[in-house]
């Protein structure tokens, strides 16, 4: 008895075994480091041994980390190949969880694997030290200005009153108001792209203030071209809203175009919460795509049918 019940438990670790063996040999998941620190990227890819009748799924249930980019599925020497740039802007240990991938109609699940994210580090003992402070002297109180308080009152009158007069005197002699028209949305945004180069801000180590002007600048160009509060929604939520609208057909772009938009803004908030460093390349490319933006992202045009009666 003893001798079948050991031989069955044998015979059922042999089949574990050597589907675990198989599902290694059909899916491979790595990740090119353990271990980030906050706001630094790394790729997660997923590899198929197999080309033919393959779905690999979206990365799902991601606690702690986030989806940065994702990349067109690869084949890569009779494999499929699926990468993946994550990030996590919390510290602490992360797993990335088993994701199904189903081969020939069949399901298989990867490996989970860890991420620790920490926080910069701070070297205790290069710590800049300060010596023991005085004792503050006791500040002023009213008592001490008590005297000065009524004239300064009655300056401060007679300041207002001759500023009041002399305002009124000066509406008087204005005949004519000149209103200065604004410009249109496109031309607006373009000058203002024109000028923001010519501050050279990332040229001189300025890089967060310049993508903060230039997102503001493609921002409020959507805002009074799209009638959208661009400058006050997130990204998450512009980008939905831009997509609603392609998809309904209410403006005219392609998919393209917000994505770009997307990457952008993205990319702009890595810099400014982040601390991201772009190479001067990528800042370039993120400057065409801004203008590329504008050119590409229009309200619909109406058109008007004269009917005939």
């Amino acid at each position: 008895m003893r001798a079948t019940l050991f031989y069955i438990f044998l015979l059922i670790y042999c089949i574990g075994f050597a589907q675990s063996d198989n599902i290694s040999n059909k899916i491979q998941v790595e990740i090119d480091t353990a271990s980030i620190r906050i706001g630094e990227q790394f790729q997660y890819k997923i590899s198929v041994n197999e080309t033919q009748n393959v779905i690999i799924p979206s990365l799902k249930n991601l606690k702690g980390l986030e989806i940065v980019d994702s990349l067109k599925i690869e084949k890569l020497n009779n494999k499929l190949v699926k990468k993946y740039t994550l990030t996590g802007f919390d510290s602490g240990a992360f797993y990335i969880p088993q994701q199904q991938i189903f081969i020939k109609n069949q399901a298989y699940l990867t490996d989970s694997l860890l991420v620790n994210v920490s926080t910069a580090s701070i070297d205790i003992k290069k710590a800049q030290k300060f010596g023991i402070k005085g004792i503050k002297t006791e500040g002023y109180q009213y008592n001490d200005f008590e005297q000065y308080f009524w004239w300064v009152v009655a300056l401060l009158i007679l300041i207002g009153a001759l500023l009041y007069y002399f305002s009124v005197r000066k509406k008087k002699e204005i005949k004519e108001e000149i209103i200065v028209p604004l410009l249109p949305p496109y031309e607006e945004a373009i000058e203002k792209l024109q000028a923001l180069d010519k501050k050279l801000l990332w040229q001189n180590n300025q890089t967060k203030k310049y993508y903060s002007e230039l997102t503001n600048i493609v921002r409020g160009y959507i805002e009074r071209e799209l009638k959208l509060p661009a400058l006050e929604i997130t990204t998450d939520e512009l980008i939905a809203i831009l997509n609603d609208f392609n998809n309904i057909k209410s403006i005219e772009t392609d998919k393209e175009t917000i994505y770009k938009l997307k990457k952008l803004l993205q990319e702009s908030d890595l810099v400014k919460f982040a601390k991201s460093k772009p190479m001067d390349y990528q800042i370039e490319q993120d400057r065409k795509d801004a203008k590329n933006i504008i050119d590409n992202l229009k309200p619909k045009k109406e058109t008007i049918e004269d009917e005939v009666e």
